[in-house]
């Protein structure tokens, strides 16, 4: 009895120490593979972007300017490591030699952020804000002040505090005539035009209350193109 219960121990054992020796290992295959596909170099990698015909798009040392029926746009791509070559008036290929993981994809980063320019010289960027509240009316006003335009919005919840948040070069706001309290805001920079719809719903942000009851606040409710495809 006492040597059976000494080999199902020796047995017990040797499992455990063999399960021990596959977690360790599986641990360590799996950490060197982990390592091996962040440290891996990619040769070349390519991304072709297509120009409608009504754009030109001109690039010199990084910085992309980008002009079409509605304005102009440049972006400064500088700190973005990526070559650039025009194949033709229709098409530019952008580059990225021997980048890992990271640099793979800041190369698709840069291919949106052109692709984002071209839509704004098109068909340009529309969001929608509506005002939220349960009893106090928030009060939006366009005023013009210092020789720049603002946005003034008033009697949140119900607070003496004017805020004030400056329209960013490009960017049109006004009070929509066809639906109640409801900001429309437009302009060809996507940046321009959301980070401008940001601005106005942090500065309405619920503070020092339950945000579950208190849902006052500007929300953005669409966004869009000012030219809608048929």
């Amino acid at each position: 009895m006492k040597k059976h219960q000494e080999s199902a121990t020796s047995v017990r054992n040797k499992l455990n120490f063999k399960n021990g020796l596959q977690k360790f290992f599986s641990s360590l295959i799996y950490s060197f593979l982990n390592q091996l596909q962040h440290t891996m170099k990619y040769v070349q990698t390519d991304q072709i972007l297509e120009i409608p015909e009504d754009v030109t798009v001109d690039i010199k040392a990084r910085v992309v300017k980008v002009t079409g029926p509605r304005g102009e746009l440049t972006k400064d791509l500088k700190h973005i490591d990526v070559t650039f070559n025009k194949i033709s008036n229709r098409a530019v290929k952008i580059t990225v030699h021997n980048g890992d993981r990271k640099h793979v994809a800041a190369l698709r980063t840069v291919k949106s952020l052109i692709a984002n320019l071209i839509t704004g010289v098109t068909k340009g960027y529309k969001y929608k804000m509506r005002f939220v509240y349960a009893h106090f009316p928030i009060n939006v006003n366009i005023i013009d002040k210092d020789g720049a335009k603002f946005v003034e919005i008033r009697n949140f919840l119900g607070e003496k505090r004017v805020r004030h948040i400056k329209i960013q070069e490009g960017v049109t706001m006004e009070l929509s005539s066809t639906q109640k309290d409801e900001l429309v805001v437009t302009g060809n920079s996507l940046e321009a035009v959301s980070q401008n719809c940001a601005d106005i719903q942090q500065i309405c942000r619920v503070r020092n209350k339950d945000i579950r009851k208190f849902l006052d606040g500007i929300y953005v409710s669409e966004r869009g193109t000012i030219v809608q495809d048929i």
